[in-house]
């Protein structure tokens, strides 16, 4: 079976995500450390990528809102958006 480009596009966004939950749940990496969302949001990226070959309804809303709080969070904490 050959993967294409899209499908490996997928995985490695679901390893992007999953590598960085677990570097969380370890502790070598905060939530609160503009990486992490930086790694979620490219990974929710590369999945919604993957979907254009297999459409899935649900992965897809999961993945824009994985992306959409991923970007705030990169904001927030990345210092883009004002503390209160």
């Amino acid at each position: 079976m050959a993967l294409d480009f899209l499908t490996i596009a997928g995985v490695v966004g679901s390893v992007l995500i999953v590598l960085a939950y677990f570097a969380n749940q370890q502790g070598w990496l905060s939530a609160e450390n503009w990486r992490y969302s930086l790694a979620n949001l490219a990974g929710a990226v590369l999945i919604l990528v993957s979907l254009i070959t297999a459409w899935n309804l649900p992965g897809f809303l999961i993945e824009c809102f994985w992306a959409l709080i991923s970007l705030y969070g990169l904001l927030k904490h990345g210092g883009w958006l004002k503390r209160r």
